[in-house]
């Protein structure tokens, strides 16, 4: 666990409050996907994904909504910013292990949690991170982890960057 790195309560609570409402509110679009890790998953699996940023330049309406988070990123440069939702399922389910983006070295992933519910983070150690609100880890772009469903919240959601 000593590349993952953790903080809690990222955003003062105000500016925390005013994002999630917005992200989980009626008025933020949603694009369905038939796969979660794989193109070429077979299992069923689907999420809801909003891409932020990707190819260079935002691709969100909604991009300023994550500047609070972004600003606390010591980053050279954004490769990739994408929302995921996941909906309840009655057990969990565990998804594959994957890299969020063909990476290079020294570039890193972080993984802010919008939601606090039973789902969670593994990497390929063993190292389990709870799905917890306000929440922001990192590690670098190599970690292979996987995701959750929840059982307990309507839905599980976290925002994904990609930077060096």
């Amino acid at each position: 666990m000593s590349d993952i790195k953790v903080i809690d309560n990222l955003l003062d609570k105000d500016v925390f409050t005013n994002l999630q409402s917005f992200i989980l509110g009626d008025n933020f679009a949603w694009h369905f996907n038939s796969f979660i890790d794989y193109r070429d998953e077979k299992k069923g699996k689907f999420q809801f994904t909003h891409n932020f940023y990707r190819d260079n330049y935002p691709h969100s309406a909604h991009y300023d909504v994550i500047n609070p988070i972004l600003d606390t990123l010591d980053f050279f440069a954004i490769v990739r910013i994408k929302a995921n939702l996941l909906t309840r399922t009655p057990k969990i389910v565990v998804n594959g292990y994957h890299v969020d983006h063909i990476y290079q070295k020294n570039w890193n992933t972080s993984i802010f949690y919008v939601n606090t519910n039973d789902g969670y983070t593994e990497f390929e150690d063993g190292t389990i991170i709870n799905s917890v609100a306000n929440r922001l880890i990192t590690f670098p772009s190599d970690m292979k982890h996987r995701g959750t469903s929840c059982t307990d919240e309507k839905t599980r959601v976290v925002i994904n960057f990609n930077w060096v």
